[in-house]
């Protein structure tokens, strides 16, 4: 067994459990940034003998993967070749059982619209030991870095967070959008650009004012994120307009406002933010 792994900085010492042979380890990448990455991540990356990755794993994170460590690729791209779910988890049994450390490196959470339960009952099923690392979920992080809080104390006490497709492709058929639109103040859509139209329609036929505030965050977190902030009526033309690229997110609720406010990553390079940025949506 290997020795207990410690990170000492000025005369503190913090234990890390150890990634032992034949485990798996199913753990959250973040949204991109490699900032983002827990301790544990971390850890992980630097002792895996296989890294099992997805396509939203940025690659600036696989590059802090010890220099021995084999990467296997396990993305799936919407209308591409990818590999199955099932060949994924048959792939980390596989690994395991030949007594690997395995890395399972999913983007974001792997418990958040992730197939992370799907993995980890396989593994259940096989007697495979994992551990599951939590990731910062890029509903949280990516609007965070788009200076949109998903919530605030003056706007909502409740977020609801809903994929913006199925496993196959289709939007979700069991979205009850009436009681969405009038009990959640803000939504927060993943990847939701391929049925944008059909969200917007949704929410408008359910309720939501065509002039209610939106937003969508394009590869969230990243040196590549842009940040369309346009009304729920006109969305969706202004994406198509802005060619913006999934990933994506699409937040809609008065939080956007907040944006004014809190767009820290604008203020680095000259932005003015403004105290009052509520104040401001409510006299328009």
């Amino acid at each position: 067994m290997d020795e207990q792994p410690k990170i000492i900085k000025q005369g503190l010492s913090l234990e890390l459990a150890s990634f032992e042979p034949g485990w798996v380890w199913l753990v959250g990448a973040g949204p991109g940034d490699p900032g983002l990455l827990s301790l544990y991540a971390l850890h992980a990356l630097q002792h895996a003998d296989v890294i099992v990755y997805d396509a939203l794993v940025d690659l600036k994170i696989l590059e802090l993967a010890n220099k021995d460590a084999r990467l296997e690729f396990a993305g799936k791209r919407g209308g591409r070749p990818s590999p199955t779910q099932p060949d994924i988890s048959r792939l980390l049994v596989k690994l395991a059982g030949e007594g690997l450390r395995v890395l399972r490196l999913k983007g974001g959470d792997p418990f958040v619209f992730a197939r992370g339960g799907e993995e980890a009952l396989a593994l259940v099923a096989a007697g495979v030991p994992f551990r599951l690392v939590p990731g910062v979920t890029s509903g949280i992080g990516g609007l965070a870095y788009a200076g949109i809080p998903a919530t605030h104390r003056e706007i909502n006490s409740i977020v609801t967070f809903v994929t913006g497709h199925m496993a196959g492709g289709n939007l979700p058929d069991v979205i009850d959008w009436e009681a969405l639109a009038r009990t959640s103040p803000v939504i927060v859509f993943y990847m939701p650009l391929t049925h944008l139209d059909d969200i917007v329609k949704h929410l408008m036929t359910a309720g939501r004012s065509k002039d209610e505030p939106v937003a969508v965050v394009s590869k969230a977190t990243t040196a590549d994120q842009r940040v369309l902030i346009s009304t729920l009526e006109e969305c969706s033309q202004a994406v198509r307009e802005s060619r913006l690229k999934p990933p994506a997110l699409f937040v809609v609720g008065p939080v956007v406002r907040l944006r004014d406010g809190l767009d820290w990553l604008g203020a680095t390079t000259g932005k003015r933010l403004d105290p009052n940025p509520l104040e401001k949506g409510e006299s328009e």
